[in-house]
């Protein structure tokens, strides 16, 4: 009888031993996940916010701090941790380091409110360096769910990575000309809302094509 508890009890042990790394690796999971969709909303709520605040290097110095939490985490431009980050994705880093340290240091309100178009440039000089060395950034994207892609699916998200590359750069001149035109709630409201409204309209439009148009007649290519 005694030998049959110890048994029962080195069985629950070994059950609960089992368990333990999935019960504590499931709270983590969470974390990192509430990590990661904080630090992707923080930034536009930073923008939409700021009119209200009256010191821009205070601002500076949260935009400085949420950057390399982005980057620590890895849910920033390139959504990678720092032993991941390449030599583009540095450039990019340090240009948008470079820019919120400049708005700590001068305490300039113009400089934050060019700040969204560094961002915009930082976009571009990722997207774009994708297009020249390849694969394409959407591409790098589309292999994450179905890594065997074949020749059109690959041309197109050549395409919709042109594409983006175009929004980055009109998104990035119009936030330069809300930042030096623009009253400061205007400027708050474009880039911290408006903006990013117009990165979901495009993103649906593009879902939306791809379904009405690209895939069927990738179908009627294969079938013929």
């Amino acid at each position: 009888m005694q030998a049959e508890h110890s048994r029962s009890g080195e069985q629950g042990a070994a059950g609960l031993g089992a368990e333990g790394p999935g019960l504590h690796a499931r709270p983590l999971g969470w974390l990192r996940v509430v990590l990661q969709v904080a630090l992707k909303v923080a930034y536009p709520l930073m923008i939409l916010c700021a009119w209200r605040w009256d010191s821009p290097r205070y601002i500076g110095a949260a935009l400085f701090a949420l950057l390399w939490l982005q980057r620590w985490a890895g849910t920033g431009t390139f959504a990678k941790s720092l032993r991941q980050l390449s030599a583009t994705d540095w450039c990019v880093v340090g240009l948008l380091s470079c820019a919120s340290a400049g708005i700590v240091l001068s305490g300039s309100e113009l400089l934050l409110h060019l700040y969204p178009s560094f961002v915009n440039l930082g976009l571009l000089v990722a997207f774009s360096a994708t297009l020249v060395r390849g694969p394409s950034m959407i591409e790098k994207f589309a292999r994450m769910g179905n890594p065997e892609l074949g020749a059109h699916a690959v041309r197109y998200t050549r395409r919709v990575t042109q594409m983006w590359c175009g929004f980055f750069i009109l998104n990035g001149a119009f936030s330069a000309y809300t930042a030096l035109f623009w009253t400061p709630a205007a400027w708050s409201l474009y880039n911290g809302a408006i903006a990013y409204g117009l990165i979901g309209v495009l993103l649906v439009g593009e879902i939306a094509w791809r379904y009405v148009a690209v895939l069927p007649r990738a179908a009627r290519s294969e079938a013929a």
